[in-house]
Formats: structure tokens, C-alpha cells, sequence
């Protein structure tokens, strides 16, 4: 058994600090904590589980739903986005996930808040001074149980008819702690795995599969019930774990553990995401202006 993450500071915990092939660095931009871990080799990304690339993780503080122009919460986040982005082209934002399933609707909520523009062009953009508007292209992709079809194959689709430079999905994930559900944002130029966040993974969605960069966001919204069950009580993996399982999984059911409020955490987070993914695809707009074009 192993404790399932879907963030790669926790990987990074679980592993230790001392492997080789791997950058890790703590910056304060703004009174606000990002780390980034930068996975070199492809023996340190097996050793964490995790693929070649950068991570940048963020610390919040319990999220609020206001959000003033200075946030600076936004504006650090978005730079982070922009820093892993082409400068220039047709951007993708896809909102993965099941938004009939709290813990799950993290992506369309977020699709929701996106400034879709790739329509706006010619004398009209001219007229109304949006002539500087990023063209961004937005998509809710639903699950494969509501759909009957892969995630990965709806999004490829769409990548080889419209041909973004780069592809920004959102997704929720799952955490080994219950205090990162929430307040923790991660960062990845590797992709992602639909599904993470409640434990269903399916093909991955990555340059490689793409055909172009994408940038993966993500909260945690949910702890697997085996996994908190063995960090809380501090459990050996070769013999407590064995007799803890089926206490935990009762004939054999997969049980996540998720906060009471995760409704609000979820608009919350879905609100702040959104923001700062405008904000980071629109270099020419300040927040204010975005906001009023929503």
C-alpha cells in the first residue's frame, strides 16, 4: 500500500529531501510563501511518482470570497500561470470533472469564471478596444460516466480542430492531510490525470499526448480514508495498515474523506483560480477591467 497524493510537495515529504535530480526552492513574493520543486531526471520522478517538470505549489490562507483589485493573492498566482505559458497564441481552458459532485466540480466552476474571447476579432475587437485580448477558448468537459467519452479524447479533439498553443486544465486533487484541503494550489507544466481528486484516474492529459504545453491547476478536496487513517495514527505499513484496511474500506469500498463545508471551498477556490487565470492570460488588461468583462 502507498499513501495517495495527488500534490508533489507531499510526495516530496513522503520521499525525503535529499534526492538527486530534484531543485526545490521557498520564495515570498507579495507576503505570499511559493514553493517550487523542480523535477529533473526521470530516476528522481520515479522515485517521487511523480513525472519530469515543475511544480509550483501555494500556500493560502483560509479562502475568502472577496476579492479586491490588490488581491495579492491574484495577482501572485496569475504570474505563476504566465510564467509557464507561451507568450502569445490561442489558449485552452478546459474545467474537468463532475459538477453534479461537490468535491469533483472544481474545473467547470472554475470554466465558469474564464473570459472566453477567441470570437471577438475584427472591426468589432477594433471598435470596443478589445483588439488586445488574448484569444482564449473555453470547455467543460464532463466525465466519461455522464458522456462516454474519455476526457482525454474530448479535449484532443478540440486541440486538433482549434490548435492552441497551450492547454490550461483545472482539476481537483487529493491531499494526505486534512489542513491542505482547500488552502493549497498547485501548479504543473506536466499535465494531469482526470479523476485525481476522487480517485479514478484515466489517461493522462500532458504535452506528450496533447501535442502542446499544457499547464495543469489543481486543489486538494478530498483525503483517501486509508491514507489519512495511516498518517493520523502514525500506522507501519507492513502490519497495522493490514489490519486497519478493512475497518476503514469495509468489503473492500473506497471511502474519501472530505470537510463539511466543501461547497464553499470549492466556489471559493473556483472564484480565485479563475481570476488569476484572466489575469495571467490577459498581460494587457488589469484585474479591474477583467472583472467588469465578465
Amino acid at each position: 500500500m502507498e499513501l495517495r497524493t495527488d500534490l508533489a510537495l507531499e510526495a516530496r515529504e513522503l520521499a525525503g529531501d535529499d534526492i538527486q535530480g530534484v531543485d526545490y526552492s521557498i520564495t515570498q513574493k507579495d507576503e505570499i510563501e511559493i514553493e517550487k520543486m523542480v523535477i529533473k531526471t526521470k530516476r528522481a520522478g520515479q522515485l517521487l511518482k511523480k513525472p519530469v517538470g515543475t511544480y509550483i505549489t501555494i500556500e493560502l490562507p483560509p479562502l475568502t470570497d472577496n476579492f479586491e483589485d490588490t488581491d495579492k493573492r491574484l495577482l501572485a498566482i496569475g504570474e505563476e500561470i504566465r510564467s509557464l505559458l507561451p507568450v502569445n497564441g490561442l489558449v485552452l481552458v478546459a474545467g474537468l470533472g463532475n459538477v453534479d459532485i461537490t468535491p469533483d466540480a472544481l474545473g467547470p466552476k472554475t470554466a465558469n469564471g474564464i473570459l472566453a474571447t477567441r470570437h471577438i476579432s475584427g472591426e468589432i475587437a477594433r471598435s470596443t478596444g478589445l483588439d488586445k485580448l488574448r484569444p482564449v477558448a473555453v470547455l467543460k468537459t464532463g466525465v466519461t460516466g455522464q458522456t462516454g467519452i474519455e476526457t482525454g479524447e474530448h479535449l484532443l479533439s478540440v486541440v486538433k480542430r482549434i490548435r492552441p498553443s497551450a492547454v490550461i486544465v483545472i482539476d481537483a486533487l487529493a491531499s494526505r492531510r486534512l489542513e491542505r484541503l482547500g488552502c493549497t494550489l498547485q501548479i504543473s507544466n506536466t499535465g494531469i490525470a482526470p479523476g485525481a481528486g476522487v480517485l479514478n484516474h484515466r489517461t493522462k492529459i500532458n504535452e506528450e499526448s496533447m501535442g502542446v504545453p499544457v499547464i495543469a491547476l489543481g486543489v486538494p478536496t478530498v483525503v483517501d480514508a486509508m491514507t489519512l487513517a495511516t498518517d493520523l495514527l502514525s500506522l507501519d505499513f507492513e502490519s497495522d495498515c493490514i489490519n486497519v484496511k478493512d475497518k476503514v474500506s469495509p468489503k473492500g469500498r473506497s471511502m474519501v474523506v472530505t470537510p463539511k463545508e466543501i461547497d464553499l471551498l470549492v466556489e471559493r477556490a473556483a472564484k480565485l483560480i479563475s481570476l488569476a487565470i484572466n489575469y495571467a492570460l490577459q498581460k494587457d488588461f488589469d484585474l479591474s477591467d477583467l472583472v467588469a468583462l465578465l
